[in-house]
């Protein structure tokens, strides 16, 4: 029975990728279409300035022509080119259709059929990933992250499902690619080269913290995860913002459509922020389980010293954005160190490094 759930599990967790997969696709074809949707309104608002100089230029031509045909002609008479000219009529419409395009750019994006179709592939890919994670769980008879395999499967789960439901409060949609993707490469790896079968729990695992510690860690992550995401889009928007004040050739046009580079930093600041509380209980939680396994609350394992320097990491630029006015890309770059250091813990650490937390199951 146990062999079964097992493989249904990780079968479970093949179509879960194959969701998400093609999720990563639309939410790409929405990023696509949204810098069509930019290179349009572009185009569109090409005629409106041509027609804006032809109607400086009307006056000028109109005078020219009374004064040239003759002065007996009175206010009314027909040197007065009373009628407007047509140039102005080309500038409203053309005016017209540009402001109709850039509406489409800012408010279309989020109810296009390729944000729909990828937003509800992420929602089945999770249904399935959440299936696997608790056939996992059953099989092995305790909570499903004791070992590598097990932590990525619950991981990259969490990380989907703080997505989803930040979208409830944040229409942040946008970060589809980014975090889909990203847990394309986490659970392919974790297939590659953590899965093991299941196997009983070692017996310093074998307590409540278990429950307590990895849980609240893995939230802390997915916050983030997010964070990350968003502070790399804040550098790539700052970065446009720079061009068009400087007049200079954008790239990625579909940032055209996503909020400005400060909105976002405030954004990832606030997500970063519920991360850190989550990350500071995951150190006072694993300080009160290695008091009770091995009789001291910290021991400078590897483990320990990379999930505090996680901490102070986090906690700098907390401190750095609110007292020393580390805004713009500085403070982005902070929050992508961080969670290069989460990744280096997770991926490294655990793996290559031996010490008291060396629970891999590799």
């Amino acid at each position: 029975m146990t062999e079964t759930l097992s493989t249904l599990s990780t079968v479970f967790i093949y179509v879960a990728m194959g969701f998400y997969a093609a999720a990563f696709i639309a939410f790409a074809l929405d990023l696509a279409r949204r810098s069509a949707r930019v290179t349009a309104a572009e185009a569109a608002a090409v005629p409106s300035a041509v027609a804006r100089r032809s109607e400086v230029a009307a006056p000028v031509g109109a005078g020219a022509t009374i004064g040239s045909s003759g002065a007996g002609q009175g206010p009314g008479g027909p040197g007065s080119a009373s009628t407007p000219p047509p140039s102005s009529a080309i500038g409203r419409l053309s005016s017209r259709i540009s402001s109709r395009v850039e509406d489409e750019v800012m408010n279309g994006a989020e109810s296009s059929a390729s944000i729909r179709w990828a937003f509800g592939l992420t929602i089945a890919g999770f249904a399935f990933h959440l299936v696997a994670t608790v056939l996992r769980g059953i099989a092995a008879a305790r909570v499903p992250w004791a070992n590598m395999w097990e932590f990525s499967m619950t991981g990259t789960l969490v990380i989907i499902g703080v997505f989803l439901v930040a979208n409830l409060k944040w229409p942040i949609k946008y970060l589809g690619t980014f975090i889909v993707g990203l847990v394309l490469v986490l659970q392919g790896v974790a297939l590659l080269r953590y899965f093991v079968p299941v196997v009983p729990l070692q017996p310093a695992l074998q307590s409540y913290w278990l429950v307590i510690h990895i849980i609240v860690a893995v939230l802390g992550t997915a916050f983030f995860a997010l964070g990350f995401a968003l502070s790399g889009l804040q550098l790539l928007q700052y970065r446009r913002e720079r061009q068009v004040a400087e007049s200079r050739p954008q790239q990625f046009r579909f940032l055209a459509t996503l909020p400005s580079s400060v909105a976002l930093e405030n954004l990832a600041y606030r997500i970063n922020i519920v991360g850190f509380i989550a990350w500071t209980f995951t150190l006072i939680a694993g300080a009160i389980w290695a008091e009770k396994a091995w009789g001291r609350y910290w021991g400078w394992d590897t483990k320990e010293v990379w999930t505090f320097i996680i901490w102070v990491i986090y906690a700098g630029y907390i401190h750095a954005r609110a007292t020393r006015g580390w805004r713009g890309s500085r403070s982005a770059w902070l929050a992508i160190i961080g969670f290069a250091a989460v990744l280096f813990n997770f991926g490294i650490v655990n793996v290559f490094f031996h010490g008291l937390h060396a629970y891999s199951g590799l």
